[in-house]
């Protein structure tokens, strides 16, 4: 049996996804066949395995971190949000229907058994798996139909430790308090708490950690993590953006002004952190057409839900305020959903993403029109032009033709390891305006860099491959000189020698 051990969070974004990747990643620098797992989570922020199933981001990111190719077993059930509290279910890397409120309990007694199947599938191939919970453990309305919380680390018998954000504030009487409301069998599960976020000198705590303890039914702190500034990993969801974290900023002298459009269904917005970590360009997110001005290039990202998107871009005047600007000389991008709203017009008929029938015109500035059906590709794909392969993946459902005198952008030539030949994405003829189907185009870094010097930048050369890799390493050495880790050795040990138990 493989040891294993779950972070939980007193709430959302208290930083488990990255303490997990943190974890990976010293678990594999030690030798160690570490695995990530989250049986449920809830992001539009997707990818692809090598296999052509889609999983969330955090997982595949922790994978990364752990030197391993993402498989849908780390992240059997994804929920992507589509508005008016409809998701789409991804299970085991398929689409599998969509839940409402109303179907949501009834689905979940389906899906556990899925969640603990791919759990120990996992568990079978690597000596320790690392889980992840989801929110808080102690939202007392919802544990009912808990699959990815505590009733997840029983059945995995993993030891929890419970992390909490002190850069929010009130993190004593969040870890106490998420406690407190957790049931005696419940808190018997938690061994220990982490305080993540810290910033300054940890001495200031004073005698806060002992006074935890004794107030908390005797929980020690394993851990205070330090805030680790400017970390140049993908973040879970797009909640950096809604909290302003990624707030735009005005470009310094000789910066190369880029502007991603910050759509409410935005999908996979990580793509765009290749960019930003380039020296000399300045990467802002924006909502509102006073905002736009006249930058270098505009860039529409993928959305899931690409029709409900149009309409706000015109409630807003930001469809008018992006022709303006790309009049003015601005470039123009669109990846996936952005690509479908370049386009002369966009259909509906099935209802594969709201009300059947549903259609309007895009934004006009590529010869192509798009159709959305039921069926969602998703694969890692190669795209050919200009006598170079660039890698991405595809996550779409719509099916975009090319008028006859379109230029297409290049050519799919293999999909999920199998040879094809599809045309994708447009362009204009001058190249400043170009759309196409493949996420991750920026991560090729011989493209990425071409590109921007066609917007006048004069960087210097960075490889997204190996500031990744070092980051993930920065992460690890900082969490790793945080912890207790001999504390730490002992929960895994301690996992390994119980038994599956489940209610």
């Amino acid at each position: 049996m493989s040891h294993s051990l779950m972070l939980l969070g007193t709430h959302s974004s208290a930083g488990k996804s990255l303490l997990v990747t943190a974890f990976c990643r010293i678990l594999a620098r030690r030798g160690v066949r570490v695995a990530p797992f989250k049986a449920q989570n809830m992001s539009n922020n997707a990818g692809v395995t090598p296999e052509g199933g889609e999983m969330g981001r955090a997982q595949i990111v922790q994978a990364e971190a752990a030197g391993l190719f993402p498989h849908t077993d780390m992240n059997p059930v994804l929920l992507k949000p589509e508005g008016n509290r409809r998701s789409q279910v991804v299970l085991n890397g398929r689409v599998d229907g969509h839940i409402e409120a109303a179907n949501w309990l009834s689905m979940k007694d389906r899906l556990w058994g899925e969640v603990t199947a791919a759990y120990d599938r996992l568990a079978a191939r690597y000596d320790v798996i690392m889980l992840e919970g989801a929110g808080s453990p102690a939202e007392i309305n919802l544990k009912a139909g808990d699959i990815v919380n505590l009733r997840m680390a029983r059945h995995a018998d993993a030891p929890c430790l419970l992390v909490g954000d002190i850069d929010r504030g009130g993190v004593f009487a969040a870890l106490a308090g998420t406690l407190l409301l957790l049931d005696p069998e419940e808190r018997a599960q938690i061994s220990g708490f982490l305080i993540n976020k810290f910033r300054g000198d940890p001495a200031l705590l004073g005698d806060g950690l002992a006074m935890l303890q004794a107030k908390a039914f005797g929980v020690p702190t394993l851990g205070v993590v330090p805030y680790v500034p400017d970390l140049r990993i993908a973040d879970e969801d797009a909640v950096a953006l809604d909290s302003g974290q990624r707030a735009a900023v005005a470009p310094k002298r000789g910066q190369r002004e880029i502007a991603v459009i910050h759509l409410p269904h935005v999908a996979n917005f990580d793509e765009f952190d290749a960019l930003d970590a380039e020296p000399g360009v300045c990467l802002r997110y924006v909502r509102r057409a006073e905002d736009l001005g006249n930058p270098a290039a505009i860039i529409l990202p993928g959305t899931k839900v690409t029709l409900a998107d149009l309409g706000w871009l015109r409630t807003l005047g930001l469809d008018q305020a992006i022709l303006a600007a790309q009049a003015h000389g601005s470039a123009v991008v669109g990846i996936c959903g952005g690509y479908q709203l370049l386009g002369t017009w966009l259909a509906d008929p099935t209802g594969a993403e709201g009300p059947a029938g549903n259609a309007a015109p895009g934004l006009g500035l590529l010869p192509v029109t798009t159709e959305f059906t039921r069926h969602k590709q998703t694969h890692q794909a190669i795209l050919a032009r200009e006598g170079e392969q660039l890698r991405g993946y595809e996550i779409h459902t719509g099916e975009t033709s090319l008028a006859e005198d379109a230029l297409p952008f290049g050519v799919i030539i293999q999909r999920s390891g199998a040879p094809v030949t599809v045309l994708d994405g447009a362009m204009r003829e001058d190249g400043r305006v170009w759309g196409t189907y493949l996420h991750g185009i920026f991560e090729n870094d011989d493209f990425r860099h071409r590109w921007l010097r066609g917007l006048g930048w004069q960087g210097e050369f960075v490889s997204t491959t190996a500031l990744r890799q070092a980051e993930y390493d920065r992460l690890a050495d900082v969490v790793e000189g945080a912890l207790d880790w001999a504390g730490i050795e002992r929960l895994l040990v301690q996992s390994s020698e119980t038994s599956h138990c489940d209610p």
